[in-house]
């Protein structure tokens, strides 16, 4: 995600490298010296963060975050500070501030931050439509029965100051439900904070939601403030919850029993004012009959249920999510008015679609590639569609004879792009092993890659996969 950064520092020598670093990952970086010159800008302009010292001339960085989240709150604003006003990023924090880092601090850390507050601005800040395609960039598509009554529900519950479950199967829209219910909600001027459960090592989960206190642990270097701070006053998305341990589950029903919480290492109890929604492809009702899943866990989250039907029972939906999918990604395809014939549509009516919305995304996003600015027929979905008819490519078949095979298929008629499949092959192999690797970090996925990890999520969003999907595919 490139993104228009304000960075508001009157330390050259921090400033030149901040912008050369940023820059480098595509973002354009606007400068300001000063606090009150900063807030100005900051507020008469669009960014999407906002990277902020606190020791500024003109207005003190408190003053500014406290200020600008109060005109802006959905802006991320990131304090950078020195190792002895900690505390005061922490104050920072309860007055809006999304996140802090103590100098000096690691340039990929930096990103780190970054990348996060990029994704919770787009998912603050981009509306999600419902039903009707067009009005904006992410939309729930359907007219079938089902996905009424999924509008009708999203309506009945935004409002309400409850805590909302979101059943259903991978790839089926889980999260823009969630993201519509935030901004239907009265919470909608506060944050939205997402956090995938499954994505995140057992270890560091608990840091990540509760926060820590210096030397709670080994690698603890400082304070952190976690997910549910960031998110008082607001959301809380939960993504695959049912994916959490049990020992986190017990720590998670005592915050939402009591409303306060604990950093790890400290005694010191927070209160916290939090809307949780949380989503699921598990059968959580099985899971509490396995010993998976606490009960009182499950009842404090599903006050209220959404279940979200797969994309095989509403094969009706799928004329406008095509429809949709081609407009949403046909000009970055260079392709303006794409066109489908009658026979294509009905193809994809037939198939199955274990894996839903997200599927069909990535196969019009392929058919795309293959038909041009041609119209799209059933040929090109079913060549989207089918496994390449080649011998299927083994951890240990080398690149060679993989190629070998790709290209005797292309001999015999019956696959295309033979060039565009290997590299795509290549560059998935690659990926999938640098992410096993690292246990599904990442951030240290994309520094064994050379890439930045802007690249990695954009590349792993490209082919429907999480971290957690790799050794499955």
């Amino acid at each position: 995600m490139k993104a228009r950064i304000l960075l508001i520092e009157d330390d050259p020598g921090i400033t030149v490298t901040l912008q050369r670093l940023l820059a480098s990952e595509g973002h354009e970086v606007a400068l300001e010296k000063r606090g009150d010159s900063g807030l100005q800008r900051a507020t008469a302009e669009n960014f999407d963060v906002v990277l902020t010292d606190l020791k500024l001339p003109g207005l003190h960085g408190l003053e500014l975050v406290e200020k600008l989240h109060a005109a802006k709150p959905r802006l991320p604003i990131i304090v950078m500070t020195a190792h002895g006003t900690t505390e005061t990023a922490i104050e920072a924090t309860k007055l809006g501030a999304f996140e802090y880092l103590v100098k000096p601090f690691e340039m990929p850390d930096l990103l780190e931050v970054v990348s996060k507050a990029l994704v919770t601005s787009q998912l603050m800040s981009e509306p999600v439509g419902l039903g009707v395609a067009g009005q904006t960039r992410d939309t729930i598509i359907g007219s079938s029965r089902g996905m009424q009554e999924i509008y009708k529900e999203i309506g009945r519950a935004a409002a309400k100051p409850v805590n909302v479950l979101i059943c259903g199967e991978t790839g089926s829209g889980k999260e823009l439900v969630a993201r519509a219910l935030y901004q239907h909600s009265d919470r909608n001027k506060g944050p939205f904070i997402a956090i995938n459960c499954a994505a995140i090592p057992e270890t560091l989960l608990e840091s990540e939601l509760f926060g820590h206190e210096r030397g709670a642990f080994t690698g603890a270097e400082a304070r952190r403030i976690g997910r549910f701070e960031q998110a008082h006053g607001g959301t809380l998305f939960l993504d695959e919850i049912g994916d959490m341990t049990l020992g986190t589950q017990v720590k998670l029903v005592r915050v939402l029993q009591e409303r306060s919480l604990q950093r790890l290492g400290s005694k010191e109890t927070i209160p916290v004012d939090v809307r949780v929604i949380a989503a699921t492809h598990r059968d959580l009702q099985r899971a509490i009959q396995e010993k998976q899943f606490r009960e009182d866990l499950f009842y404090r989250l599903s006050v209220v249920t959404i279940r979200l039907p797969p994309l095989r029972d509403r094969r009706e939906d799928i004329p406008q999510l095509v429809a949709y999918f081609l407009k949403k990604h046909g000009e970055s395809h260079g392709v303006t008015q794409p066109a489908i014939h009658p026979d294509a549509l009905e193809f994809l009516q037939a198939e199955s679609w274990p894996g839903n919305v997200r599927q069909l995304e990535n196969v019009v996003r392929k058919v795309l590639l293959l038909a041009g600015d041609y119209t799209i027929s059933a040929d090109h979905v079913r060549a989207a569609t089918t496994p390449v008819t080649a011998p299927e490519q083994t951890s240990d078949q080398s690149l060679r004879d993989y190629a070998a095979a790709l290209l005797a298929a292309a001999q015999r008629g019956e696959l295309d792009r033979s060039h565009a499949r290997l590299l795509e092959a290549a560059e998935q192999e690659i990926i999938r092993q640098a992410i096993r690797l690292t246990h599904g970090n990442q951030l240290q996925a994309a520094r064994l890659l050379g890439i930045s990890r802007l690249t990695l999520r954009e590349k792993l969003t490209q082919w429907g996969l999480r971290p957690g999907q790799q050794d499955q595919s």
